[in-house]
């Protein structure tokens, strides 16, 4: 059903039954997923479950059809945010583009076949969407710089000289600056908060998509008292570093020592290497089959990636390779403006960075979840779940010796400084009426961010409600978990608490917790 409606999806799961279509989200279209689902989640709530294992499994799934009827019919990002007709767009391009081994024939068909379909996807799209709030507008203009770049990748590394395919390539481009051209006339012209989805959908996706009993104003206090204690705590190690300094100037001193350009992913990949050899040793979790390979960030994905990011193995691809990309400094730059893009991959940070992607955070996590014998388990995921093992984790190996110096616990002190910040202006922003201009401020201020990444992250967080926090909270949620397994199986091992969280794939913490029976 979701395949169907959604073949991008399709192709990212490793299903290649629908890699020559796009989706379509107008109306009719949409009317008829959601009478679907609805459908589905009747039928699945009259099923006799005969395990405990079955029924937290169904709630999961039950869960997750709730909660993308809500998306569809409340939130409406398919009305009104450019983005998300284009992100389905470039990313069907892109996960054919990555793909490795196969019938090569077929894939440069399919690529054919989308591209084929870009004008009329985009010319739905402009009929489909109205009073865009002005960040998506702005966000979505930007997004189509690298989008056709990566449609001309495609026609570089598909084409092969082939005319033909060179002219669906240029009006694929073609339909895509008309797309932005146009970009202007889908404005919103009475509200600048229109991006905001308000505390009765916030609190629903809450509870939905994350299984999670706390509302929006009580993960705002915790956010507060996070970002206090967490603050006090790198004012200490701080101290403990140079006492003649203000906290931020240490950072700042410390962001200097960083790897050369030429550098970069030979210094990430060793610390991939030594964080798995770590868990390795201390038998901290099983480690499933599955290389890591930190790679240079392609031209095409520079635009849409100007840091790093982590690409995971679909969940029914036969290669389970998983790709770290970072986003070298173009040749071009020197100097200081070579500087300031190199103090982002200071050696201090790169440990946590490099265990919160690699092992045992996001890499092992959803290795291990692709491997789960219940279906279940391999597809619904909660980002509580995804983004706060990972959290959880970068703390979890400051406790069993991975990092060597006070300046790398100062620097994962700062990861989850930044993450305390995120859940104020998550909610702040889809809530309680906070401004852009003052969430760009709280991330420069508090998390010591740069403005123009904060702008960035800001225009993200519009798009994305109730993701932000999910670091945070899901780092809480899983330490509790922990203390309340350990004393209900009266053990302190860590591999025996691993290991049965990691067999419930990426299901939310409550529904672990009720499997696991604490």
């Amino acid at each position: 059903m979701r395949w169907h409606f959604d073949p991008v999806y399709a192709t990212q799961c490793g299903n290649a039954d629908a890699d020559g279509r796009l989706g379509s989200f107008d109306d009719e279209s949409v009317r008829e997923h959601i009478a679907a689902c609805r459908s589905s989640a009747a039928a699945l709530e009259q099923l006799d479950v005969s395990s405990l294992d079955e029924e937290v499994d169904r709630t999961a799934l039950l869960n997750d059809i709730r909660v993308r009827v809500h998306v569809l019919e409340k939130e409406r990002p398919q009305r009104k945010n450019p983005g998300y007709w284009l992100s389905h767009l470039f990313e069907g391009l892109y996960r054919l583009l990555i793909r490795t081994g196969g019938n090569r024939e077929r894939t440069i068909r399919d690529v054919r076949a989308r591209l084929e379909s870009v004008p009329r996807f985009l010319e739905t799209a402009g009929q489909s969407l109205a009073d865009c709030p002005e960040v998506f507008i702005e966000t979505a203009a930007g997004v189509c710089d690298g989008g056709r770049e990566l449609i001309a990748e495609t026609g570089r590394v598909f084409g092969n000289g082939d005319e033909r395919f060179e002219a669906v390539v240029s009006e694929a481009v073609a339909a895509l600056e008309s797309f932005k051209h146009g970009l202007g006339r889908l404005r919103a012209g009475e509200t600048a908060d229109g991006y905001a989805i308000g505390g009765d959908a916030f609190n629903y996706r809450l509870r939905y998509e994350h299984a999670l009993g706390s509302s929006s104003r009580e993960l705002l206090e915790f956010g507060r008292d996070l970002l206090e204690r967490t603050e006090y705590e790198i004012k200490e190690l701080a101290r403990k570093i140079d006492r003649t300094r203000e906290w931020p100037d240490v950072v700042e001193a410390l962001r200097e020592n960083h790897p050369g350009r030429h550098e970069l992913l030979d210094a990430y990949q060793k610390e991939m290497n030594r964080a798995r050899e770590h868990v390795e040793a201390r038998k901290l979790c099983a480690v499933p089959e599955g290389d890591l390979r930190v790679v240079e960030t392609p031209a095409f994905l520079r635009p849409l990636v100007p840091y790093a990011a982590y690409e995971a193995p679909g969940v029914f691809t036969e290669d389970c390779t998983g790709y770290f990309y970072v986003t070298l400094p173009d040749d071009s730059a020197g100097g200081s403006e070579l500087d300031s893009l190199l103090r982002d991959h200071c050696i201090h940070e790169i440990p946590a960075t490099s265990l919160h992607e690699g092992y045992p955070g996001h890499h092992l996590q959803l290795l291990t979840a692709r491997c789960q014998d219940r279906l279940v388990r391999k597809i619904v995921e909660s980002a509580v779940t995804i983004e706060g093992w990972a959290l959880y984790c970068e703390d979890m190996m400051g406790e069993v010796g991975f990092y060597r110096t006070p300046e790398e616990r100062l620097f994962q002190k700062m990861q989850l400084l930044w993450r305390a910040v995120r859940v104020i202006v998550d909610i702040g922003l889809h809530t309680a009426g906070m401004a852009r201009e003052d969430a760009v401020n709280l991330l420069v201020e508090r998390a010591h961010l740069e403005r123009a990444n904060a702008e960035a992250e800001v225009r993200r967080y519009c798009s994305y409600p109730v993701y932000q926090l999910s670091y945070a909270v899901g780092y809480r949620e899983i330490t509790n978990l922990r203390e309340r397994f350990s004393r209900s199986r009266n053990s302190d091992c860590l591999r025996e608490f691993h290991d049965a969280v990691l067999s419930y794939g990426s299901l939310p913490p409550s529904l672990i917790a009720w499997g696991l029976g604490v």
